[in-house]
């Protein structure tokens, strides 16, 4: 059975997630490939794709894609670091926990 005190903490380290995932909705990450760029969210929900009219037709796919991909990457480093707090509230280890025990 769960004790009061183990729902406050629950509840409180749910609000916490709640006000990071709502920070990151606000963070946008941007990435560029040679005349494509993409900025996603710090949720990894793509805002906008611009594509430069210099780019060659063929190359377009091929762009897009790497830049998608490192935009994403990015985001995902912030979604981390948002996170770590939230980790180390709930006894989690973080990355940086894990880094340190050499992991």
């Amino acid at each position: 059975m769960v004790s009061l005190s183990q729902a406050r903490d629950m509840f409180r380290l749910q609000r916490e997630a709640k006000r990071v995932k709502k920070e990151l909705q606000k963070i946008q990450v941007e990435a560029e490939a040679e005349g494509v760029s993409v900025v996603v969210s710090g949720e990894q929900e793509i805002i906008s794709i611009e594509i430069s009219e210099s780019v060659p037709r063929e190359k377009i796919g091929g762009l897009a894609k790497d830049a998608l991909n490192r935009a994403l990457k990015k985001a995902q480093v912030v979604s981390a670091e948002k996170m770590q707090s939230v980790y180390k509230e709930m006894g989690l280890p973080t990355e940086k926990g894990m880094r340190e025990m050499g992991n």
